[in-house]
């Protein structure tokens, strides 16, 4: 099951209490306080690894709690701190405060880590508080509760290419056939219900990551079909495989789609609109198909000079696709990210 977002609750340990204590020694006359402070409460941390694709365990267990710092005792000892709850959550991942909607961290980089709640400071033991003029102080206090709050937690695929194009347009084929990915295929629209991401090998040293995005219809951006729920995966990628079908047996027409999938990119980001797109004329692999393409073509190229005709099915302009594809990243680089490893 995919899921990409989710509403947590996370609770930091409190701090332990201080110790009220006295010296009581055969051979030590005049004693003197030793008690010890509280341990510190344990923090909540998002953490972001590699290997989880999903928000899935977020959903079973929506409430995460710290341990507590253990209290103080005599003999000056301070009560052990309380275990970091440490939640592991994909790469992708956005942490937004519930109420306010507000991002407090985007967590791209692989064992990056985003502090949810600190733990509450430990009390202080009697021993604090000796002086010259106080030398049996009976003060000690109480731990300091932990930071508690609600948050939203959402996932953004991390992905170098988005593949997008109407229900049925060959997404989850061509994803099947350039990359490790093995997405349900079908000849009916709606297939794909979740995105699927896939390893394209260049070659022996080169390689890049694809995400094939469904649910974009005419309205999608205002949530119709799969809507923007799926719409979002799409803001992280650098470049966008446009999927046009020129299947013998379809009726739609190839421009018409173009044009709607654009104004739903629009409508839904700016920034996304303005990516680099290739577009790919996908099933060319019926003459029919063929002919149909060569009406389209001329439109198309003064549309966008980057076209490709392909069929996943027979294997035609793969190869080229993959490599253009990789190209095009090449000359769109993002920048270096100079964000500190743990965010507060």
């Amino acid at each position: 099951m995919f899921v990409d977002q989710v509403k947590i609750t996370v609770r930091a340990g409190k701090g332990g209490d201080g110790c009220c204590s006295f010296r009581r020694e055969k051979y030590i006359p005049k004693g003197g306080p030793d008690g010890g402070d509280g341990g510190r409460g344990g923090d909540v941390v998002l953490q972001a690894v590699s290997n989880l694709t999903t928000l899935l365990d977020l959903r079973y267990q929506q409430l995460y709690r710290a341990e507590n710092g253990r209290p103080g005792s005599g003999n000056l000892k301070t009560g052990k701190s309380g275990e970091t709850c440490v939640i592991r959550v994909p790469q992708g991942t956005i942490v937004k405060d519930y109420d306010t909607g507000n991002v407090l961290a985007d967590l791209t980089e692989e064992f990056q880590e985003y502090l949810a709640a600190k733990g509450g400071r430990g009390g202080f033991g009697n021993d604090h508080y000796k002086s010259s003029t106080n030398r049996a102080p009976r003060r000690a206090d109480s731990g300091k509760p932990g930071d508690s709050r609600v948050l939203l937690v959402e996932l953004k695929l991390l992905a170098d290419v988005g593949i997008i194009g109407f229900p049925n347009a060959g997404k989850s084929t061509l994803i099947s056939k350039i990359s490790n990915a093995r997405p349900k295929v079908a000849d009916y629209p709606f297939t794909t219900l979740t995105p699927n991401l896939g390893l394209v090998r260049v070659d022996e040293y080169q390689s890049f990551v694809a995400a094939d995005i469904p649910g974009l219809i005419e309205g999608a951006h205002e949530g119709k079909g799969l809507g923007t729920r799926f719409l979002k995966h799409t803001e992280r990628t650098r470049v966008i495989l446009h999927m046009l079908d020129f299947s013998a047996l379809s009726d739609r027409d190839p421009i018409e789609d173009y044009e709607i999938i654009q104004k739903e990119l629009k409508a839904f980001s700016e920034e996304l609109y303005e990516k680099p797109q290739i577009l790919v004329a996908s099933k060319i692999d019926h003459p029919e198909a063929e002919d149909k393409f060569e009406r389209y073509r001329e439109r198309l190229k003064v549309i966008n000079p980057r076209l490709l005709a392909v069929s996943s099915v027979t294997g035609k302009g793969i190869s080229d696709l993959i490599h253009q594809t990789y190209q095009l990243l090449q000359e769109h680089v993002p920048p270096p990210d100079i964000a500190p490893r743990r965010a507060r």
